[in-house]
Parts: C-alpha cells; sequence; structure tokens
C-alpha cells in the first residue's frame, strides 16, 4: 500500500484508509463484534493503517470495536476520532457540544474505548455555533501538550472556520464528504487547505454505495439505514443519477476494473493530499477498494472524466434540511 502525507502535518497514513462507521451505525444492522474484528484486522494486514470512527457511531459501541481491533497492532496504525455531539443518557444524541470541559471529557472517554494512551487525529465532528472555534482549537492543543492527541482535525467546517482554528493550533486534517457526485469542496475549501498545508479527507467517497453501480431506483434499504432519509436517495433522484453511474461503467470497463475503483482513483488524482476512507462490511470490497490505488488515471481519462461530469446534473441534496444545517460552518 502506497502512504500520502496529510498536508504538512507530518502525518503519514495509507492512501486508501477505513471508515469504520458503517460496521455499527447508519446502514442498517450493524455487524457482529467477531465480523468488524476480522474486517479491521483484514485492513491492516493489506496495508491499511489509517482507521476513522467516532463517538457518534454507535453511539460508542463502534469506538469500543476499533480499539478492541486495533490493540494488537497499536503502533502501526493511525486512529481517527471524533467529538462534537452532546450524547445524553440512553446514548442518544442531543445537539451540538464542544464546550472544553466536554471536549476533555470525550477525550479521556474515548482513550478508553481504544485502549490507546493517545489519539492520533482529533477531528470536531460538526463545528459547534455556540462555541468560539478558537476555544475549541485551544482545549485540543492543550491535550496535545498533554500528549493525550497527536493532531488536531475539523469536518465539515467552511474555508473561514479552518483559517481561525489553524491560527491557534495547526489543523492536521479536514475530513468532508467528497466524490463524483460532491464536488463542492473543491471550490469552497481546497484553496484554502492547499495554501495552509491541511489534509483532506474525504468520506463517502464511493457516494454512500451508489456510484459502485449496487444502487438503484428500485432499491431497498433496510428500515434503520439513514439513507431512506437523505433526498439523493429517493428513488426518482437515484434514476436521475443513473447517468453518472452509466459514465464511470464504461471507463472502469476501458480499463478492465470496477467502478468503484474508477471513482476512487478519481477522488485520488485530485489532490496528493487527499486520503479518501471508504467504508465496507465485506472483505472482498475492502480488497477492492485497497486495489484502487493501484489504478492510474491518465491526463486523458481525467480530462474526458471531467468532460463528462460537466454534462451530468445530480438530483437530489445530500443531506435532509436539518441535517445540513450542520455543515459547512
Amino acid at each position: 500500500m502506497q502512504t500520502r502525507a496529510l498536508g504538512r502535518s507530518g502525518l503519514d497514513v495509507s492512501a486508501i484508509g477505513l471508515g469504520c462507521m458503517g460496521l455499527s451505525h447508519g446502514y442498517g444492522h450493524p455487524v457482529s463484534k467477531e465480523e468488524g474484528i476480522a474486517l479491521i484486522r483484514g485492513a491492516v494486514e493489506r496495508g491499511v493503517t489509517f482507521f476513522d470512527t467516532a463517538e457518534f457511531y454507535g453511539p460508542f459501541t463502534n469506538e469500543e470495536l476499533v480499539g478492541e481491533a486495533l490493540a494488537p497492532v497499536r503502533d502501526r496504525v493511525v486512529i481517527a476520532t471524533k467529538f462534537g455531539f452532546r450524547i445524553t443518557e440512553g446514548n442518544v444524541p442531543r445537539g451540538m457540544d464542544s464546550r472544553p470541559a466536554h471536549i476533555r471529557e470525550v477525550a479521556d472517554a474515548s482513550l478508553k474505548r481504544l485502549q490507546t494512551d493517545v489519539i492520533d487525529l482529533f477531528y470536531q465532528h460538526r463545528v459547534d455555533p455556540d462555541v468560539p472555534i478558537e476555544d475549541v482549537a485551544g482545549t485540543v492543543g492543550e491535550l496535545i501538550r498533554e500528549g493525550k492527541v497527536r493532531h488536531f482535525g475539523l469536518s465539515e467546517a467552511n474555508a473561514e472556520t479552518i483559517r481561525r482554528a489553524h491560527a491557534v493550533q495547526p489543523v492536521a486534517a479536514l475530513q468532508s464528504e467528497y466524490s463524483m457526485w460532491w464536488r463542492e469542496p473543491e471550490t469552497s475549501v481546497f484553496p484554502t487547505l492547499d495554501e495552509l498545508g491541511i489534509g483532506f479527507v474525504p468520506f463517502s467517497p464511493l457516494g454512500r454505495g451508489f456510484l459502485t453501480g449496487a444502487i438503484d431506483a428500485n432499491t431497498k434499504f433496510e428500515a434503520d439505514d439513514f439513507r431512506n432519509n437523505f433526498p439523493r436517495f429517493a428513488p426518482e433522484a437515484l434514476a436521475a443519477n443513473q447517468a453518472l453511474v452509466d459514465l464511470i461503467g464504461g471507463i472502469a470497463a476501458r480499463k478492465n476494473v470496477t467502478r468503484a475503483q474508477v471513482a476512487l482513483a478519481w477522488v485520488l488524482a485530485q489532490r496528493p493530499w487527499i486520503v479518501p476512507i471508504p467504508g465496507t462490511t465485506k472483505l472482498h470490497r475492502l480488497e477492492e477498494n485497497i486495489a484502487a490505488a493501484q489504478v492510474q488515471l491518465t491526463a486523458e481519462d481525467l480530462r474526458e472524466i471531467e468532460t463528462a461530469l460537466s454534462q451530468v446534473e445530480v438530483q437530489g441534496a445530500r443531506y435532509p434540511e436539518q441535517m445540513q444545517r450542520l455543515v459547512n460552518r
């Protein structure tokens, strides 16, 4: 597995990481602990060194799973987790909370669940409008000086917020959604990341599964799969967006690779400081995703893709209105 540097932070990781959320949260019934541990350790065996989790996933159970799975190889991997939500009794998320005292509480609890003495990358999960970002950055900076955290990250933050945070405590990475069907970060934050030397970690680089070709207008999700509530996954939007999947399929067939591999290779080709974190629950999909790091898209391929993408108007908002209010602050 090739490695990449997340900006100028000194944090080097595998070119493709593993988003662990879907093992416990969001996409229907969680996998068993045994299945989750096997998949995560299988990723390590295949060269993945970058693993993404959060207290919110579960809540809490995903961190516990990741911690147990990676404990035997802790010195070989980079673990990213997140703070920023208030999770009440009964493990129910109730809004944002990035108050300094709460950040410290989350850090200590996450360290225990992850079975480690340091968090490699600690993201603010979503920007809290009630807490100045300078206070957030300063608190994580204190945790870094205390040895509990190595690097500070933000998620779904806008350029102004990134700059304000970076002025207090250098931001190692921004994590936001990015793929062939959500390219907004290219104009909103890429110039800032490039200027400041901040890495970018795209989640959902496969469009929550849609870009693989495995989902169409007739797909039925499990009742607790959050895609049921996303406008972009309404049947009419899926049907309209099929043109994008067909485009990827044509390129994949010509290069004798899969749609997923083309979609990931495209993300990797956009900047050298981008490290996508596709998630999966299946070992063969993990292997497919990892192999995308070896797919070479030529300048001609990229021009062809760019031309074709410019002719496809993606339908449907990526989030319901309430969730959309939590991004790009």
